[in-house]
């Protein structure tokens, strides 16, 4: 056959050479339609192989081959070869493709990765099975049943854009034989495996790995010195060692060590596979007997051993395969001392195919039935999730049928999206997937259900077991392999990547199916199954970290020890990353195309490193493309049978890598700060590891050792490079005369003490020895040596991580440790202190401040002995703390307790310290992570703070008030000190980027002072707004920043640089004013948001002018500590803070409520309590909860810590008849629930208070959430407004009456009898908890209930002048808006959300936000609303809309809109979305421009009523009417306003949405009539269903006046 292509090909395919060469045209621009096909059909054995002549790197995928059964003179050609059908097979990547399914996952070489000059090609062969052949190797068969008539099909995809024809004929003869060869073998291997899964035998096995083990033994002469009996074994080559192993070959000691391995390998697989040691086959008397086996113990040749299968009689020897008996064998022929298996299956001569518990041999795939959004491929041995961006869930998929015991079910994870949280689940049930009704998640069903979820176990979707394992499904990656085992037992086991992660159900049922959840990130699995040659390659290597008794051990010394003159020379195994090469020899590594990928560059050493053996490398080559560098390390795994991972930091086992400037541990940060950072290395710098005698690991970084990185390192580590992000090439160095000798005794060098600590000077080494101790709280985990502590989970766990030294502290001995993470979840910070009580003595409580004997902490500013405040306001404040604070503890000879912040002593804690106590450390709230400092520690080469501290820059605010503060989230070189109120640049000259804690209103100036330059850099500082939310942000420190403002572009940012004007870092401006580079210390910079939109910076208080416009109104104020400026403060305040939360309440309220709208309440107002006596000044107890500190006098209390111990109580007694009130002025809205209130019977003076208000259980009276509680027993719910609701600037108050009952006010509105027989005297108690933060007493500046005081009285007291029908008029007061205007109910900002997103123009909407009402239940009980008014001339009904909210919507001026207000009545229309706008466009319901549901022809042929015709209309025309109703219960049916739903665009949960109208209607324009939509049922008790509805059709007879918006 000629060695041509067709000339049809592809549309963009340009053919030349005589029809042999092909090319892709515009291969930049385009990456398919490059389909060529061979001239003629392909003859039998004949190989059609091109060459790949050109690749280019733009895109992903690359040649793929096949033949197709299509004619290529009629084919129309698709885009690519995975288009072709009717009889066409692609090899695509590593996978083959029938008709575009695949029929197989992993199969030869990955083409792929092929380069150029690589020849492929394809071949039918005489029995019609597909070859490929890469190179001039085959492959071996991809399908089978190939029909003869074939065309060799080529498509140049993605990168490969030219190849070449180069032959079209049979293989050398030498090669097709090798192919037949191992065709012939392999056949009967997958015979073997077929029959060892058919059946399950008992006998004795000799196993060939152990043999063959022995074997190697008997040719180095190495057993002791004996000579070792020949002994028998089946396989001549077994296929885990060397082919060329010859009886006389010697190995090196490592040779060696490998064949000591791969032999264990084969002896557990084997033993795994068999069922134990009596796994083997039995010689069957008639023909059954053991495969393999010999007669009269002679050893059978290889050919013998597979031509002869079965046919031995009595045989004492098997191969290392599971024994399987012929067919019909009556009986085992057991040799003499055979062992019978007690497998279920008998022994003996066992019918073929059948199997343990009757089960059938089905291959496990996943069940047809299957989730609603599940695809299945690949002979359902694959499941995907359809729309895996729009939809997370229902995508569950089952076995096919029940797991056997001791069965593997193993998937493997192939694709997963970066959009959910969450990720696969996976577990067994026993629950038959044909009978299933497949839940959204399997986590829902409630019986029969057992799944791992994260790295939890959850037993019928509660949680049984909150941390199975070490790692969590959540951050596995695609290639991750994951399995489960039901053993015989009933245990349940679950594998991750071949690892056990051991027992995670005791009792499982005996019949259970497999089943995946693929939830959230996970959207593709695929069932592996253990015959896969790479599965068998994990699988053993799996198999030999937890098996092999050398992983971790000295390996053992088989051969004499090499020469030492001459030792084996370091080089780079071959088996590296998917994008990594090795050349040179072995020398050095690079990954080729380091500009298209960032990571698969793992490169691991070819042999373990030796005690003290130092393994450095250059770096020859970076790109500048990437973020982040090469990191090094080692890890126990042999290369040679690791499956690499994509960065070694994803490896959870065995494993220490030095990142950046930390260190991890199994892909676990166990230092934070180490050494000089490896991103800012350069081509030309070195990098080096060495693991000490000690097991003590150091690192390297030009020859100068960064100190001790971890300690307990195991030997026989290999060496580890991977060549990440910018990191392209690296060389092994083998001349180290130039590095430094290490230090024998650990150190760095200088002691790093703290300045002035009496360990610095003298008696250093005394405190080399201590440590943490091994015992600790059940979060903390000890690293490092027992140097390091930090607390695991830190985000969902906030305590439980305490820890103590290993020894007592001697007098005088400091013991200091460095902050080195902290995270911004939590309240409360590290507290810190000494205890009495011995480690093996200590039941380690949640908080080390719930001992109650022999303890001494200090937590934030206060002291406290055994859980007892002794102390407030100490000389330092522990939760103002930051990374790389130091803290130490000393006690002094006299029993005194002093601290040291970074060094400085903080003078006397407490006294009388008995003379043994232990160092104590509660890693608490934000505090994850610290070391202790030492002489031996890595201090040095910290990132210290030590200089950052609040005596460095002292803070002098000239602006009186609350000042401006900085968010938490800032650059990585930035810390925060004074409480937020400064920052420091405390290395380099970027990454200094501080945002404002809150967004800034109109007006309101953000000023800061320069307080340090430094003069070795230029630039300086940027300031501006920015539309980026800090809290959106990750956690700090935050690396992924950018390092300079201008820079910033995620969002739209504003900002002043020198003297030019900025936008997303494009110039606007110049020359706007004063350059910022002239900035020198002392001066002021500021930047306003003006009401016009405008920007304006201010320098030294001189307004600049108007630097940008149409700047929005949600903006932060940004700074970039950048360049010369390095420590700024902040000399602004906020105005809405400045004394608020301690002034009087506002006689007047900006905020409306529906009464203040002129409606009367429909009912009769309450007669008032008699009056009282002056009310005397009540103040704050001064003793109160731990983390309760109170200033003004006592009139303000604030939690400074933690969500609880926030109890405090008043000092005075409440009398009869006096109202106690205070406001709430701060809420953290971090936490859950809220505060709480109440009345105790008893005197407070010496209360212990517990951590909550739940606790007090002696005449206590508390009002909690809706409910009232008596000595923490519940006695009434629904009581007044949900407390957990009450925004910012409530007013709450309680008040005993003269029958002794106890009443709840808020914001001045009686909510009815709480409690009754309330003692007296009585205290009144608040509880400071979870959201709320800060109260302030304001009874003081307020009138008893009931007194006379004239120009002081609330609001709430007040009564209008008019009378309406008879009725009294009653205002209630509302929280001044101006305390928080931010702070809305998060129902009506849900409602909000849902109203932008109808795009309405806000010219149509009130700009006065205060007329916005939202009536959801907690809102309107706060206003004291009630539920019906009157409104109009004459007066009529109306329900307020409960459970809607209300948008004001802009009045148009006309004649009577002044008075429609007060003389129209009130009605509602529900209506759709569709009808929104035309209906706003025209200011008023039209008829026929309303809902289809709301508009109702009317025929005007009626002679009365509203059936007449009006004026001017013809007759007989249908004039439409608008159904309204007093009632929302009438108006909002779903009949007037349809449904919608929608995707809340904050929390992304799907909601239904109503909308509707408030609407004034003239008097006398409409018709008061039944309701039409025959509902039998009373919809309202206010309304008959007789007068519900009212039809009007008289055009400009109602006046919109709120748009209503109800979700569901």
């Amino acid at each position: 056959m000629a060695a041509e292509l067709h000339p049809r090909s592809g549309k963009l395919i340009g053919l030349s050479n005589s029809n042999r060469t092909a090319r892709r045209n515009q291969p930049v621009q385009e990456f398919n339609h490059g389909l060529v096909l061979s001239k003629e059909p392909l003859r039998d054995r004949d190989v059609f192989t091109v060459r790949i002549d050109k690749k280019v790197n733009s895109w992903s995928g690359s040649i793929e081959i096949g033949v197709t059964a299509l004619d290529p003179a009629a084919l129309d050609f698709p885009s690519s070869a995975t288009g072709l059908k009717g009889g066409s097979w692609i090899v695509s990547g590593c996978s083959v493709l029938r008709d575009g399914r695949s029929v197989l996952e992993e199969y030869g070489r990955d083409l792929d990765q092929l380069s150029e000059g690589d020849r492929v090609g394809i071949q039918r062969s005489g029995r019609g099975e597909l070859h490929l052949w890469v190179n001039g190797q085959d492959c071996g068969a991809a399908a089978s049943g190939l029909p003869p008539r074939l065309w060799a099909v080529v498509d140049l995809y993605g990168k490969c854009t030219q190849v070449t024809v180069v032959s079209c004929e049979p293989p050398p003869p030498s090669a097709e034989k090798e192919t037949i060869e191992r065709e012939s073998e392999e056949e009967e291997e997958e015979e073997e495996e077929e029959e060892e899964e058919e059946v399950v035998v008992c006998g004795v096995r000799e196993d060939a790995g152990i043999t063959a083990l022995m074997n190697v033994a008997a040719m180095n002469g190495i057993m002791n010195g004996d000579e070792v009996p020949e002994l028998s074994c089946s396989h001549s080559r077994p296929d885990k060692f060397p082919h060329n192993l010859e009886p006389d070959a010697v190995l090196t000691e490592h040779q060696l060590f490998d064949v000591f391995n791969k032999a264990i390998v084969s002896f557990y697989r084997s033993e795994d596979e068999g069922g134990g040691d009596n796994g083997g086959g039995v010689g069957g008397a008639g023909g059954g007997g053991s495969r393999g086996g010999s007669s009269g113990g002679e050893n059978t040749g290889n050919e013998s051993h597979r031509n002869e299968r079965g046919s031995s009689s009595g045989g004492t020897n098997s191969d290392s395969g599971i024994g399987t008996t012929g067919g019909g064998g009556a009986g085992g022929g057991a040799a003499e001392g055979d062992n019978a298996n007690n497998s279920p299956a008998g022994s003996g001569g066992a019918a073929p195919g059948l199997v343990a518990g009757g089960m059938t041999n089905d291959a496990l795939l996943f069940h047809e039935k299957c989730g609603t959004l599940i695809k299945l491929s690949n002979n359902n041995k694959t499941a995907e999730r359809r729309r895996p961006l729009d939809e997370f869930n229902n995508g569950v998929v089952m076995t096919n049928r029940p797991l056997r015991h001791n069965e593997m079910f193993e998937i493997r994870i192939d694709k997963l999206v970066d959009k959910w949280s969450g990720s696969i689940e996976i577990g067994v049930t026993t629950h038959n997937p044909n009978n299933l009704d497949y839940p959204a998640t399997m986590t829902n069903l409630r019986s029969g259900t057992i799944m791992m979820s994260g790295c939890g176990i959850l037993t019928n979707g509660k949680g049984t077991r909150r941390e199975y394992c070490e790692f969590s499904l959540d951050e596995l990656q695609e290639g991750d392999h994951i399995g489960l085992m039901r053993k015989a037992s009933g245990a349940l086991h679950f594998y991750i990547n071949g690892i056990d992660q051991g027992v995670a159900a005791a009792q499982t049922p005996g019949v259970v199916y497999g089943v995946v959840d693929l939830y959230g990130m996970a959207v593709k699995v695929t069932i592996v199954h253990n015959h896969n040659h790479s599965d068998r390659l994990r699988r053993n290597n799996a198999i030999m970290r937890a098996l092999s008794p050398d992983v971790g051990r000295p390996r053992p010394a088989l051969c004499p020890a090499p020469d030492a003159e001459a030792p084996e020379r370091l080089l780079f195994h071959a088996n590296c990353g998917q994008k990594a090469a090795i050349i040179s020899d072995g020398r050095t590594a690079l990954r080729p195309h380091a500009t298209d990928d960032f990571n698969h560059g793992v490169v691991l050493s070819s042999r373990p490193l030796r005690s003290n053996e130092v393994f450095q490398v250059r770096i020859d080559k970076m790109v500048d493309k990437w973020a982040g560098s090469i990191e090094i390390g080692v890890t126990t795994h042999n290369p040679a049978y690791l499956q690499l991972p994509s960065t070694m930091t994803n490896l959870r086992s065995g494993t220490w890598m030095m990142t950046g400037n930390g260190v991890m541990h199994n892909g676990t940060t166990i230092l934070d700060e180490y050494g000089h950072n490896l991103d800012r290395l350069k081509a030309g710098d070195t990098v080096g590891v060495v693991r000490k005698e000690d097991g003590s690991l150091h690192f390297f970084v030009n020859g100068v050792a960064q100190g001790p990185a971890a300690w307990n390192v195991p030997p026989s580590v290999y060496a580890v490079v991977d060549l990440y992000g910018q990191a392209a090439q690296a060389t092994i160095m083998d001349d180290m005369v130039d590095l430094p000798p290490l230090p024998e005794d650990g150190s760095e060098g200088p002691a790093a003490m703290s300045p002035g600590s009496p360990c610095s000077v003298g008696g250093a080494s005394a405190t080399n020895d201590l440590r943490f101790h091994h015992l600790h709280g059940t979060n903390a985990v000890i690293t490092n040596g027992g140097r390091t502590a930090l607390r695991q989970n830190c985000r969902s766990e906030f305590n439980d991580a305490i820890v103590i030294s290993n020894r007592c502290l001697r007098d005088g001995e400091l013991f200091e440790i460095i902050i080195q993470k902290m995270v911004d979840r939590w309240s409360g910070s590290i507290e810190a202190g000494v205890t009495a009580i011995r480690p093996d003595e200590l039941e380690f409580p949640n908080t080390m401040t719930d001992i109650d004997y022999d303890t001494w902490m200090l937590s934030g500013t206060a002291i406290m002995q055994d859980g007892n405040t002794m102390r407030n306001n100490y000389g330092c404040d522990l939760d103002s703390l930051t990374t790389g604070s130091r803290i130490g503890m000393m006690r002094s000879s006299s029993g005194d307790l002093h601290y040291y912040i970074n060094g400085v002593d903080q003078g006397v804690a407490c006294s009388g310290l008995p003379p043994e106590v232990y160092a104590v450390i509660d890693l608490y709230g934000q505090c994850v992570q610290v070391s202790i400092t030492s002489s031996s520690g890595p201090l040095d080469n910290s990132l210290c703070a030590s200089n950052a501290t609040d005596k460095s820059f002292p803070l002098h605010s000239p602006v009186a008030g609350v000042a401006h503060r900085l968010h938490s989230k800032h650059g990585k070189n930035v810390v925060l000190v004074g409480q937020g109120c400064q920052a420091i640049r405390v290395g380099g000259y970027a990454h200094g980027i501080v945002f404002s804690a809150k967004e800034l209103k109109a007006d309101e100036l953000f000023e800061v002072r320069v307080d340090k330059v430094d003069e070795q850099w230029c630039g300086s500082l940027h300031i501006g707004l920015t539309t980026l939310a800090p809290p959106d942000l990750p956690s700090c420190p935050l690396s992924g920043l950018s390092p300079s403002l201008p820079q910033l572009r995620t969002k739209v940012t504003w900002l002043l640089c020198g003297s030019e004007v900025r936008r997303n870092g494009v110039l606007q401006r110049q020359n706007y004013g004063c350059s910022l580079d002239r900035l020198s210390y002392g001066n002021r910079v500021g930047v306003k948001r003006c009401s016009d939109d405008t920007m304006h910076v201010f320098i030294d208080g001189e307004d600049m002018g108007a630097a940008a416009t149409a700047v929005p109104k949600n903006v932060y104020a940004v700074l970039d500590l950048y360049g010369r400026v390095s420590a700024v403060s902040i000399v602004s305040s906020s105005p809405t803070d400045d004394g608020e939360s301690v002034k009087a309440l506002s006689v007047s309220s900006e905020s409306c409520s529906e009464a203040e709208e002129e409606g009367t309440p429909v009912r009769e107002a309450d007669e008032p309590p008699p009056p009282a006596p002056a009310p005397t000044a009540v103040v704050f107890l001064e003793n109160h909860g731990k983390n309760i500190q109170l200033s003004n006098q006592r009139l303000t209390a604030a939690r400074v810590c933690s969500y609880n111990q926030g109890l405090l109580v008043t000092a005075q007694p409440l009398g009869r008849q006096q109202l106690f009130q205070f406001q709430i002025d701060r809420l953290n809205p971090s936490w859950t629930s809220s505060l709480s209130l109440g009345v105790i019977g008893h005197a407070p003076d010496r209360l212990n208070f517990p951590s909550t208000a739940c606790c007090l259980k002696r005449s206590a009276w508390l009002l909690q959430r809706d409910a009232v509680c008596h000595n923490s027993l519940k006695i009434c719910e629904n009581y007044g407004p949900n407390l957990d609701t009450c925004p910012e600037g409530t007013v709450l108050g309680l008040l005993v009456d003269a029958n002794s009952c106890l009443h709840l006010y808020v914001n001045g509105m009686d909510q009815g009898v709480a409690a009754q027989d309330i003692p007296s005297p009585c205290y009144p108690f608040i509880d400071l908890y979870g959201q709320c933060e800060q109260v302030t007493i304001v009874t003081n500046h307020l009138p008893a209930v009931g007194g006379e005081s004239g120009e002081a009285r609330c609001q709430g007291d007040m009564e209008k002048a008019d009378m309406v029908d008879g009725i009294k008029e009653s205002v209630c007061w509302t929280p001044p808006p101006e305390v928080n205007p931010n702070k809305v109910c998060e129902y009506q900002a849900l409602c909000s959300r849902f109203k932008d997103l109808l795009t309405l123009p806000d010219g149509y909407f009130n700009e006065e936000v205060k007329y916005n009402l939202c009536y959801c239940e907690s809102c309107h009980k706060l206003r004291g609303d009630e539920a019906y008014y009157k409104r109009g001339e004459p007066p009529r009904d109306y329900a307020l809309p409960f459970g809607w909210c209300r948008f004001a919507l802009r009045m148009k001026p006309h004649g009577e809109a002044s008075t429609a207000l007060k003389k129209w009545h009130i009605a509602y229309h529900g209506t759709s979305v569709g009808a929104l706008r035309r209906t706003l466009d025209h200011a008023q319901l039209l008829p026929g421009t309303s809902s289809i549901f709301s508009v109702t022809p009317l025929k005007t042929d009626g002679p009365d009523g509203y059936s007449d015709p009006e004026e001017n209309s013809a007759p007989g025309r249908e004039v439409p009417r608008v159904q309204l109703s007093p009632t929302m219960r009438y108006s909002g049916m779903e009949t007037f306003a349809p449904k919608v739903q929608f995707r809340d665009p904050r929390s992304h949960r799907c909601h239904q949405a109503q909308v509707g109208f408030q609407v004034c209607v003239r008097p006398g324009s409409y018709k008061v009539g039944p309701q039409t939509l025959g509902t039998p049922e009373a919809l309202d008790p206010r309304f008959s269903n007789a007068e519900i509805e009212w039809v009007t059709k008289e055009q400009g007879g109602t006046l919109l006046y709120g748009l209503l918006i109800r979700v569901e």
